[in-house]
C-alpha cells in the first residue's frame, strides 16, 4: 500500500489508466482472433475485410503504450502473412 500522498496519487492515476489499457488490450486480441478465426474458416474475402482494423486496433495499442513498437510489427507482420496464406 502507498504510503505518502504522492505515492497515493500515483497509485490512483496508474488504477485509472489500467483500465483504459486492458479495455485497448482487449479488443485488439478479439479483433486479431476474428482475422484469424476467418483464416481457419477459409473466409479470405472476410479476413482481409478485417485485417485494416486489425491493424487499427494494434497501432492504436502501440500508438498508447499497451504493447511495444516491436511486438505491434510482429503481430501486424504474422497477421498478415496468415491472411495471404489463407488465399
Amino acid at each position: 500500500m502507498p504510503i505518502t500522498k504522492g505515492a497515493e496519487k500515483a497509485h490512483r492515476q496508474s488504477e485509472r489508466k489500467r483500465v483504459f489499457n486492458v479495455r485497448r488490450k482487449t479488443a485488439m486480441k478479439d479483433v486479431v482472433k476474428q482475422v484469424q478465426k476467418a483464416v481457419v474458416g477459409g473466409d479470405a474475402a472476410k479476413a482481409k475485410e478485417l485485417l485494416p482494423l486489425a491493424y487499427k486496433a494494434i497501432d492504436k495499442a502501440a500508438k498508447r503504450g499497451v504493447i511495444k513498437d516491436n511486438t505491434a510489427a510482429r503481430k501486424k507482420s504474422r497477421l498478415t502473412a496468415k491472411v495471404k496464406s489463407a488465399k
